[in-house]
């Protein structure tokens, strides 16, 4: 690795509330969109000149549209709850993390040009106008927060900060200052169908060497179908699954816990993409058009039921917002929730008897699990509260014979970002992502401290990205991440035995 061009924080047993650095982090900006990453978003490709009347009218937008926009805006009394809760505050010490202070950056323009008080009395009410110099803070600090949503769990007024984060970058957007990394990742599930850029092509050959591996280690042939009509399944995963570590390892779980219980399903390359970088960026529009790839795949491929991979925004967008935004999927079963996350299929198939699982197979590895964010405060899984919590966590019970977990106030609804997400896995943002990993890198340490976990699960493919960078960073291994899938994968016994003429390759070398 590289040397870093920051000082890298110091893991110790607690993390402090730390001293004020004024502009600690005003120099961390990201690279920003070009004109073809714009426009197929149906933004300005560069920065147009009217600039601040076009950003002001697009706020006034945002205003009419959004009622917990302007809520959020008129709400905060600066009570101080939420400075402490934000990592990037805990890890980089600039106020302007603070979430109340990143927040500010967009209300005292609001103030200014939507409430009376500002347009009469700016100063009485804090209010400014808005500047090429408030413009540059928008995207620096509205780029260091990662919509994690954990300043809301401690808010009395339940305020959003990723909310406001989301409506700061899509008013820059529009006034064709958007982020490079976001915005180009959009415009290729656009032109191609998924974030990595991924040809139909490629990703079936993937998915064929998949099958080789599973069949050379297991002798069994698993299947990783693509494009089967009247499958009764399709798998919507992040493009990351089809072939970066530890993320491939949790789809080959998929595959085998599917093969298992007897299940027909498929991929798609209409959606070969989980994730949606439109709820990064805040535009309903853009959100909406990459969901509607799903629904196409769906009625294309006449499935029953739609499943989810381990990515957390990708199923905060599906569980929270898919039916308003790509349904109603009425013509799917009813019997089966709209959509289901792949850690509920595979626990309904533990509760059943269908799989055995060998347990031992994981003893070199004592777990810990981290909860993600969007899944952890933005969504449910099963039929009862906290089953987001408590799914993942059986599932990983009934694979593995050591478990613990990190400190109560780390875990759960209070538990600390990766540091990578909301749109910020980019490299020309490792500073704020490594300074933001401290609370969680310090939680893992402790545990690894005090109970001897060696290794931590996760089920979002983000999070999984960013630790693999981060750990190193903290003097930890990058391997000791790894999905809940890979854990199952390794765990599951293959029972349902496929006959010769399934093995991949079967007949090729044929003289007919």
């Amino acid at each position: 690795m590289a040397k870093a061009k920051f000082e890298t924080p110091e893991l110790s047993e607690f993390v402090d509330v730390p001293n004020i650095e004024e502009g600690a982090m005003a120099h961390s900006t990201c690279f920003v969109a070009k004109p073809e990453h714009q426009e197929p978003l149906n933004f300005p490709g560069e920065r147009v000149e009217d600039w601040h009347d076009k950003a002001i009218e697009k706020m006034g937008d945002l205003l009419s549209r959004y009622r917990s926009f302007r809520v959020y805006l008129d709400s905060c009394v600066k009570c101080g709850s939420c400075t402490d809760k934000c990592h990037y505050f805990l890890g980089t010490k600039d106020p302007k993390n603070m979430p109340v202070g990143r927040q500010d950056l967009l209300r005292k323009v609001y103030r200014r040009y939507f409430t009376f008080a500002g347009k009469y009395f700016p100063k009485l009410v804090g209010a400014a106008d808005l500047t090429e110099e408030v413009l540059d803070d928008w995207y620096s600090y509205f780029h260091q927060c990662s919509q994690c949503r954990r300043c809301s769990v401690f808010c009395p007024y339940g305020i959003d900060t990723a909310e406001i984060s989301m409506a700061a970058r899509e008013i820059l957007a529009s006034v064709g200052i958007g982020q490079k990394y976001c915005n180009e990742i959009i415009a290729k599930v656009y032109k191609i169908g998924n974030n990595l850029g991924l040809p139909g092509p490629a990703l079936a050959d993937t998915l064929e060497g998949l099958e080789e591996d599973v069949y050379d280690e297991d002798g069994v042939a698993v299947k990783y179908p693509l494009n089967v009509k009247g499958a009764d399944i399709l798998l919507v995963t992040p493009s990351a699954d089809f072939f970066a570590e530890p993320h491939v390892d949790g789809l080959i779980g998929y595959g085998k816990v599917f093969h298992e219980a007897g299940v027909n399903w498929t991929l798609s390359t209409t959606a070969s993409e989980a994730a949606n970088f439109g709820m990064f960026i805040g535009s309903y529009e853009n959100m909406r058009r990459i969901s509607l790839r799903v629904r196409e795949a769906a009625l294309e491929l006449g499935v029953k039921r739609i499943v989810f991979g381990e990515c957390g925004h990708a199923w905060r967008v599906a569980y929270s917002f898919l039916n308003t935004l790509a349904g109603p999927f009425d013509f799917l079963d009813p019997d089966y929730p709209v959509p289901q996350h792949i850690c509920e299929f595979t626990w309904n198939e533990i509760e059943k008897g269908t799989l055995e699982l060998d347990k031992s197979e994981n003893d070199d590895k004592t777990l810990t699990f981290h909860d993600s964010c969007n899944v952890a405060r933005a969504t449910r899984m099963g039929d009862t509260p906290g089953g987001q919590f408590d799914i993942p966590r059986n599932v990983i019970k009934a694979v593995c014979n050591n478990y613990h977990d990190m400190e109560w106030d780390t875990i759960h609804e209070r538990t600390f970002c990766c540091g990578g997400g909301g749109g910020l896995l980019t490299d020309d943002l490792m500073e704020i992502r490594v300074k933001g990993a401290l609370p969680r890198m310090t939680a893992l340490q402790n545990v690894m401290n005090e109970k001897g976990v060696t290794h931590m699960a996760a089920i979002c493919a983000i999070c999984k990205s960013q630790f693999t960078k981060v750990l190193p960073y903290y003097g930890m291994d990058m391997y000791q991440i790894v999905s809940v899938h890979q854990l199952v994968s390794d765990a599951i016994v293959l029972n349902r035995k496929t006959p010769p003429e399934e093995a991949p390759g079967y007949g090729e070398d044929d003289d007919d």
